[in-house]
């Protein structure tokens, strides 16, 4: 169990004890450099600046779905943050002056641990279901949920922002 900071707040269920409504099957696992919570980075652009590639291993099942992946310079990648907690539905970053809902957060403490990683393809081997990438903030052991190619053209808005951020 974790302790909650001043703000924060509970799910009155923790959606990890509830009955499942879909079933999400693994394809394979992160090889990673992190093996511990203090020293993955907190994102991708610090992963990137650590300069340690990483790996994804394809189940054998699935490998037939990286046909013509090897096209794409950069893939989306689905993770399940399975260290993460589910209950925590208000947070208070450690950098924010006030807690926020989770949906307004990148943090991998929510409802459906999932995250959502760009990371560009440096080696390939859709045979042995190997996929070595630039970096990725996830530990090592972490499942995969998805994979899917990155469209610069479609799925990149430079002009994003986000509104009245109050970080310290």
């Amino acid at each position: 169990m974790f302790k909650t900071r001043e703000g924060e707040q509970l799910l009155d269920a923790d959606p990890a004890h509830l009955p499942a409504d879909s079933h999400v099957v693994f394809i394979g696992r992160v090889v990673s450099p992190w093996t511990s919570r203090e020293e993955c980075p907190k994102n991708m652009r610090a992963a990137r600046e650590a300069e340690r590639s990483a790996t994804l291993l394809i189940d054998e099942p699935y490998r037939p779905g990286l046909q013509n992946l090897d096209r794409a310079s950069h893939i989306v990648i689905l993770s399940w943050l399975d260290h993460a907690p589910r209950n925590l539905i208000v947070q208070k970053p450690r950098h924010a002056i006030e807690p926020k809902g989770v949906f307004s957060l990148l943090s991998p403490a929510r409802p459906n641990p999932v995250g959502l990683h760009v990371a560009r393809i440096v080696a390939f081997d859709g045979k042995a279901g190997r996929i070595e990438i630039d970096a990725i903030d996830l530990l090592d052991g972490t499942p995969l949920i998805d994979i899917k190619p990155y469209y610069a053209s479609t799925d990149a808005f430079p002009e994003a922002t986000i509104a009245g951020r109050d970080e310290k």
